[in-house]
């Protein structure tokens, strides 16, 4: 079995796609893994908070948009707040080029995006894949082959693991100040949420599996009896003192 990886810098982040088996540099794969990179470009564009020709600027200056994710997107953003009880919030956030408060789906776009964009990637039926987008993480693993190994990265020590997780299938997202800085915001106090350095969720997609680590961060050390109710999820959490702390169904090494 034959391995081969396809990196490009979209969305401000390196995005890898790790593709296992016959001929992972056939042109069909290379088409499909194109197809990924352009719909995560094209995501982008539409969504950048940092673009004054995005479809969210226009629509921050109620000039009409007309990309059919646009809407999509808000009604997300609605359920998500919904799930998480407010702790993920995109409103009243601020620039991140002037500090002024906005609305930002940043927060959401990323795992939506990656996981749209996935679906590419289920016609190549005898090849397993890893869409790696800055660390949050989606695999499937094809027939017998082995599973992927994901390595978890802790966050004050660069290049050392907190843990490494064996998927077949499914996604692992984390969330946390460590790499961004200040970027997570309580919505209760509107100031950069500090209590916890890391948590790391996963779940059968990354939509909400990254969704549910941003605001995990934002709530703080006390989320992880929240994180324990949600079905299909798992969930490990180091906290500012340095305590790891897991959900009642994460896996443990063997």
């Amino acid at each position: 079995m034959k391995q081969r990886a396809y990196v490009e810098q979209i969305m401000g982040l390196p995005v890898s796609i790790h593709v296992r088996g016959p001929e992972p540099d056939s042109a069909g794969v290379r088409r499909r893994v194109e197809l990924v990179f352009a719909d995560l470009r094209h995501a982008d564009a539409v969504f950048s908070p940092y673009r004054d020709d995005s479809e969210l600027a226009r629509w921050q200056r109620r000039e009409p948009v007309t990309d059919p994710g646009f809407p999509v997107v808000l009604a997300l953003c609605d359920e998500a707040r919904a799930r998480t009880e407010g702790w993920f919030d995109p409103r009243e956030l601020p620039d991140p080029r002037t500090g002024a408060p906005r609305f930002d789906p940043s927060g959401l776009v990323k795992g939506w995006a990656v996981q749209e964009a996935s679906q590419h990637l289920k016609a190549l039926r005898l090849y397993s894949w890893c869409l790696n987008a800055g660390g949050d993480v989606l695999v499937h693993t094809a027939g017998n082959h082995p599973a992927w190994r994901i390595g978890i990265e802790h966050p004050d020590h660069p290049g050392h693991l907190l843990h490494v997780l064996e998927r077949r299938t499914g996604a692992v997202a984390t969330s946390g100040p460590a790499r961004r800085g200040g970027h997570i915001i309580d919505p209760t106090s509107g100031r950069p949420a500090t209590a916890v350095r890391s948590v790391t969720v996963t779940g059968p997609d990354l939509l909400w599996s990254d969704v549910y680590a941003t605001a995990a961060a934002a709530r703080g050390p006390r989320s992880l009896s929240w994180l324990d109710t949600l079905d299909g999820h798992a969930a490990l959490l180091l906290s500012t003192s340095g305590l790891t702390r897991v959900t009642a169904n994460w896996p443990l090494p063997g």
